[in-house]
């Protein structure tokens, strides 16, 4: 029986729901899964050459998202709250599984996102062309970084796992 993602991720209310599809995708896709995440929201200023939209350092289990581009997707077009987060979460979310090539990730997220969400979905486009969106994602010439990143922790992020790779 296969999976449908589309209405999983339409249904999802919260980044944990979320992010229980990235996980559900990766494990369907590559036979792999990882437990024990957390995830911190924080700001990490603004790019408008560039773009932050979250990282995962290598040996921690959390994943950090920039809360400023999710602002201005609310501002912007709200119907890419949810495919951002989900491209943002499940590229992060691979880097946690130990794919540490930044170009390989992108093919792979790119990859997995076609094969779960289909071709036209905004997820989908994301993965293939971030840049595309990048007026939604980031404030128009206000590149700046804040004084104090704030980390805040997302309870009950990581709620289906348990704390080990498999």
């Amino acid at each position: 029986m296969r999976i449908d993602y589309k209405a999983k991720l339409d249904e999802a209310r919260s980044l944990p729901d979320i992010f229980e599809v990235v996980k559900s995708v990766v494990l369907s896709s590559v036979g792999r899964s990882r437990g024990g995440l957390m995830l911190g929201m924080a700001n990490l200023g603004n790019h408008p050459q560039g773009f932050f939209g979250g990282f995962f350092t290598t040996g921690s289990n959390v994943i950090v998202l920039n809360k400023i581009p999710l602002q201005r997707i609310k501002e912007t077009r709200p119907e890419l709250y949810k495919p951002y987060v989900f491209h943002v979460l499940l590229h992060e979310y691979v880097h946690s599984l130990g794919y540490l090539d930044e170009s390989a990730v992108r093919s792979k997220v790119y990859e997995m996102t076609r094969e779960a969400l289909g071709e036209g979905h905004l997820a989908t486009q994301l993965a293939a062309n971030t840049g595309r969106f990048m007026k939604h994602l980031v404030y128009p010439d206000a590149a700046w970084k804040p004084d104090d990143v704030g980390l805040e922790l997302v309870r009950d992020f990581d709620r289906s796992s348990v704390s080990y790779i498999s």
